[in-house]
């Protein structure tokens, strides 16, 4: 006498509250993202990961589009609330190179920290939404800005040797490599040494 094979059996879910499951969907679908990118971002996929059923995510959200909705909002406000607390608020015009170099400083400590919440945005694949990509460049522009700020008050801006606007956009735009480096390969530079550079850069446009 022959026996069938017992079906496969589904995952269990245990019961949590809903926004307790809807974080543990949008860390399921951030893991996705981090690893394979977008474009392995499905629902199927997101309950493999998170251990559940189907049904678990359509019951937290209105299908893929949802979780990713609610996802991209979630790593926007961690990430800007984050950026903003980082970045001086008030700059000495004696010394602007030192509020330059703490946030320097602090934004790549906090990048080693969190790494999954920067990859997504350092790292964003080329299959990256263009809602986004869209949301990313919205907040660097407001970086760029703050940047430009710094350099207007240096003596070389106010000579009219440098102009601000491009030299904080070359800034930043280094900025955003180096943190690739460490968010990529943190042990691969030294952050102080990064920081000194940082801060070298702008002490020279005295």
């Amino acid at each position: 006498m022959t026996t069938s094979a017992s079906p496969t059996r589904r995952p269990y879910a245990r019961r949590m509250p809903l926004e307790q499951r809807r974080e543990q969907l949008m860390d399921a679908a951030l893991a996705i993202i981090v690893r394979e990118g977008y474009g392995a971002v499905t629902v199927d996929a997101v309950a493999r990961e998170a251990q559940v059923t189907r049904p678990v995510v359509y019951g937290a959200f209105d299908g893929l589009r949802g979780v990713l909705q609610a996802l991209l909002d979630r790593q926007q406000e961690r990430a800007g609330r984050r950026l903003m607390e980082l970045l001086p608020s008030s700059i000495d015009p004696a010394d602007p190179a030192a509020a330059v170099g703490d946030a320097a400083r602090a934004l790549l400590a906090e990048m080693r920290h969190d790494p999954l919440t920067w990859r997504p945005i350092l790292l964003s694949p080329g299959n990256t939404p263009d809602v986004v990509r869209e949301r990313i460049d919205a907040t660097r522009d407001e970086v760029v800005a703050l940047v430009s700020s710094v350099v207007a008050r240096t003596p070389a801006a106010s000579r009219g040797a440098v102009d601000a606007d491009v030299l904080a956009h070359g800034i930043v735009g280094a900025m955003e490599h180096l943190g690739r480096l460490v968010v990529a390969d943190p042990d691969r530079f030294d952050p102080e040494d990064v920081v000194r550079s940082v801060t070298a850069v702008v002490r020279s446009l005295a």
